[in-house]
């Protein structure tokens, strides 16, 4: 049960160590780790071990890019919270919020000058400003367990956590008057200024340009997807964007914080934190229990033996995931893709023991049979299709086009990056199901799904080859240096590939195309070493490279017509369209 939690734990309770002199002050990650413990026990484990059927997170939902959320669990607690590694001044903070004061506070002298000057005053002011936000219902239970305790003590959190799992908006966490974590606010609100960030956010990154209308409207939602995936989240409900957008801006502040928030949707707890000044962007973690694929037999059986599964039966865990945030780079092929996953932590329900060496969520393998499953129309579980329609199973091949595509579109910039061997599996896969002579009939009646699915198909491949070339730009091939004759090779090999399978045209792919020649193009050593030089100056090495140089220069034209042409047609074609 979930009052087993975490037992063994030491750092589970927060009481400070009894003794003479002042306590000790502890940091901010020694907080998080209490914080970590806590929510896992009161806002995940007790509510899948109290809701019938608690639904337990599919792996794939972990994934960037993290798709909306379409349903609503409003049974299951939602929180959100901040901490600061600072004592607050309210009259300066750039948040509202009900202030608490701990007993600290009071025994400072710093409200010796405010009218309530007594120690149970300041204790009973606390219970008052907390109960005014609580449901009415609420009320004699809360008062029946806090008369006259200090609810600001974070000895008392744990006790405390089921009433503020009842408010609306946030808590605030901050240093008290002696230096100490205290609980300093509550029904938090935290700004958005949503528009203002997006624009700036579009301009900073090149998607918008001042006083053009149409490019904001064609970039709008990329740049909203990529900001919020920044800091852990999708285009999601308001408690998550304004977390997000808070973090934001207190990164902006140089300040250190933690700010926490659970989804009723997502169920999920996501952290974003800062321990340290000078990060460019807040640590991202998340932490939710999901459930481990059936096909994944050995870890199952590991887990098994070691005691992680919180429910055998529903092969339950505890899992924490810690990503990285990605600069957005036009020149990357991959440049939707703001998060990568870094490490995944499988946690011990009972001793908080870590094993991080296991992959759950990322299994190429398991990737494969998940494809199969869809093909087959054997695949179950929850897809949203353009963020329009919520898939369950495969039973129809229109069913199977759309969770095709879903996967193609979840996947697709870790696709870009896998292994040719993987590919080629993938590639054997797709194109059985999508070539077969027994489903033309099929998908002739669906042809715009149909051709939907082909042309996220052909992004991916032609996006590889990209890739490519953005590896060979910095001279390296397959994990391995090469000279500049066999990088200039290898790109004119690529580039003439590409400028036959045009025929299915992406713009970003050639824009990157170019953009990738033209760097190598401009190369300084190249130049001064091979290109400015007279022929009979040169060894056979030096005059292959220049004849390289010259045919990639060709190349280089041919896909600037190959645009120019597609960007003058494209008015006509869309008149023809119309």
């Amino acid at each position: 049960m979930w009052q087993e939690a975490f037992r063994e734990r030491p750092d589970l309770h927060w009481e400070l160590p009894a003794g003479e002199g002042p306590a000790p002050r502890r940091s901010l990650e020694e907080l998080k780790t209490f914080l970590d413990w806590t929510h896992i026990r009161h806002c995940l484990l007790r509510p899948f071990f109290e809701v019938p059927d608690y639904p337990l997170v599919e792996p794939r939902e972990l994934l960037p890019s993290f798709e909306v959320d379409l349903y609503e669990y409003k049974e299951l607690p939602g929180f959100s919270m901040v901490v600061f590694e600072r004592p607050l001044q309210s009259f300066q903070e750039i948040f509202q919020y009900d202030v608490l004061h701990s007993l600290n506070d009071w025994r400072s002298g710093d409200l010796l000058r405010a009218p309530c000057q007594m120690e149970p005053t300041v204790v009973r002011a606390n219970l008052q400003v907390f109960q005014s936000r609580l449901s009415k219902r609420y009320h004699e239970t809360f008062l029946k367990g806090f008369n006259d305790l200090d609810i600001c003590d974070l000895g008392h959190y744990a006790e405390l956590m089921p009433f503020l799992l009842q408010l609306e908006r946030a808590h605030v966490l901050a240093l008290d008057a002696e230096g100490q974590f205290a609980l300093s606010g509550i029904w938090a609100s935290f700004p958005s200024d949503l528009d203002t960030e997006l624009k700036r956010f579009g301009l900073k990154i090149g998607k918008f340009s001042h006083r053009d209308n149409l490019r904001y409207e064609c970039n709008r939602l990329f740049v909203y997807q990529f900001l919020m995936e920044l800091y852990g989240f999708p285009i999601a409900s308001e408690r998550r964007t304004s977390a997000a957008l808070f973090a934001r801006r207190l990164s902006r502040l140089d300040e250190t914080f933690l700010v926490r928030v659970l989804g009723q949707s997502d169920r999920t707890i996501t952290t974003l934190f800062v321990p340290r000044r000078g990060m460019r962007y807040p640590l991202v973690e998340k932490i939710a229990l999901v459930q481990v694929p059936a096909d994944q037999k050995e870890s199952l059986e590991l887990l098994r033996d070691l005691g992680f599964l919180v429910d055998e039966k529903r092969r339950a865990v505890i899992l924490r995931v810690i990503y990285r945030q990605h600069k957005f780079n036009a020149k990357n092929v991959r440049e939707d893709r703001a998060l990568s996953v870094v490490r995944q932590e499988v946690i011990h329900p009972l001793s908080g023991r870590v094993l991080d060496h296991l992959n759950i969520i990322k299994d190429a393998g398991n990737m494969l049979l998940n494809l199969n499953d869809i093909i087959r129309g054997e695949y179950h579980g929850r897809v949203s299709y353009k963020r329009q329609e919520v898939i369950t199973d495969t039973a129809s091949h229109e069913q199977r086009l759309k969770v095709l595509y879903s996967w193609l579109s979840k996947h697709q910039h870790r696709l870009i990056e896998y292994s040719d061997d993987f590919f080629a599996k993938l590639t054997k896969i797709l194109d059985i199901y999508l070539l077969a002579p027994s489903n033309f009939e099929i998908f002739s009646n669906i042809n715009t799904l149909h051709n939907e699915v082909w042309t996220k198909y052909n992004f991916v491949q032609q996006a590889r080859k990209i890739k490519i070339l953005e590896d060979l730009r910095s001279r390296q091939y397959k994990g391995k240096a090469v000279g500049y004759q066999e990088m200039l090779r290898l790109m004119c090999e690529i580039l003439g590939e590409l400028k036959f399978e045009i025929v299915n045209y992406f713009d970003e792919l050639v824009e990157k195309a170019l953009a990738i020649s033209k760097d190598v193009l401009d190369d300084a050593y190249l130049h001064r070493t091979y290109v400015n030089r007279k022929d009979d100056e040169l060894t056979d090495y030096g005059r292959a490279v220049k004849k390289l140089y010259g045919r990639l220069v060709g190349l280089w034209d041919e896909f600037q017509s190959i645009r120019k042409h597609r960007k003058d047609a494209a008015p006509d074609m869309a008149e023809a369209a119309s």
